[in-house]
């Protein structure tokens, strides 16, 4: 029994050949939990696609990728040579080597270019701008002559969420100067385009994951195996905790707090509605009364108790029809934290 994302898979990939299609030169990202498909079933659709190169997020992901993937490989987090050495220091292993040809690394010091070409002279390389994101890179008067001093093939640029970049961009490429790649994220192809046309001696290119890979929610499906079903009695107790429960049926099923289950990140709450969520749902919380993503007989029950760490246990309703053990139900999940037991391409 197990908690499964099932995928059409002509659906699916129609998805991903239409968002090439709409953004020519597009690097896909494939970094983290493979956006809930796993980055090994990423890498053959990266090469499926015949990109040239993918995005990874962390060293620690570059041996799996240069395995899976016959293209270039771009590390986005930035090389730190200090890093590198004592991770080597303390498990006298270190990080992936820097010497595969396939590699290209970010720079945003000189210190950190001079770690990392005297590990490798031949070293490829491209230069982070530090963009109203605010993570990291290099201030924009910089970035040329760390391109210029790394034999550099490009500027890659991480911008914030939302639209209007084309004029942040272009105020880095005027200010870098010569011929360079771009390698921009969280653009649209719209923006792409434009800045094309404002810069059309420049290549610019969209490393793109989420609107790539998840771009067609109609597609996939989580599905959660019911595992067993019992009538409760008001006031039974169930779980780790004992807590008294209200009349209905307790429905235990496959997937728990190791696969993503219930796991959120923090939220924004930038509108007075979100806001007003957020308090609504803190209050549910504190009464015990938290609302579970999976769908049981057309309704969402409360979870009887948090989640496990493989299985759920849920508080289904007097009168809600119980389903059947081996039955699956479908989970609402948010895919870039979810950890699927399997998944199904069909």
């Amino acid at each position: 029994m197990a908690l499964t994302l099932h995928v059409d898979g002509a659906r699916w990939r129609a998805a991903q050949d239409a968002a090439i299609a709409a953004n020519p030169g597009l690097v896909p990202v494939v970094k983290g939990n493979g956006y809930g498909f796993g980055r090994e079933v990423l890498y053959a659709e990266a090469n499926r696609l015949r990109v040239t190169m993918i995005a990874v997020g962390t060293y620690a992901e570059v041996p799996g990728a240069l395995a899976g993937f016959s293209g270039d490989v771009l590390v986005m987090e930035p090389f730190r040579a200090a890093i590198h050495a004592a991770i080597h220091a303390a498990t006298q292993a270190g990080l992936p080597s820097v010497d595969d040809g396939r590699l290209v690394h970010t720079i945003t010091t000189r210190v950190d270019l001079d770690g990392l070409l005297a590990a490798n002279p031949a070293a490829r390389t491209v230069v982070e701008g530090l963009t109203s994101m605010g993570r990291f890179g290099a201030p924009a008067a910089r970035v040329g002559d760390l391109v210029a001093a790394g034999r550099g093939e490009g500027v890659t640029l991480h911008l914030p969420l939302g639209s209007g970049h084309v004029d942040e961009i272009s105020r880095f490429v005027e200010a870098v100067g010569g011929i360079r790649p771009f390698f921009v994220s969280h653009t649209t192809a719209d923006e792409v385009a434009a800045l094309r046309r404002r810069f059309p001696e420049h290549r610019f290119a969209a490393r793109v994951g989420t609107d790539l890979w998840l771009a067609d929610r109609a597609a996939y499906e989580m599905r959660s195996h019911v595992l067993d079903v019992r009538p409760l009695a008001k006031g039974d107790r169930v779980g780790y905790r004992q807590r008294p429960q209200a009349a209905g049926h307790l429905v235990v099923v496959s997937g728990g707090t190791s696969h993503g289950v219930a796991m959120e990140s923090p939220a924004s709450a930038a509108t007075a509605r979100s806001r007003a969520i957020a308090v609504a749902e803190g209050m549910l919380e504190a009464v015990h009364r938290v609302r579970s993503p999976f769908t049981v007989g057309g309704t969402m029950p409360r979870f009887a108790e948090p989640p496990h760490m493989q299985c759920s246990l849920l508080a289904l309703p007097d009168g809600v029809a119980p389903p059947s053990v081996g039955d699956t139900v479908p989970v609402r999940m948010r895919l870039t934290t979810a950890y699927p037991d399997a998944v199904v391409i069909e």
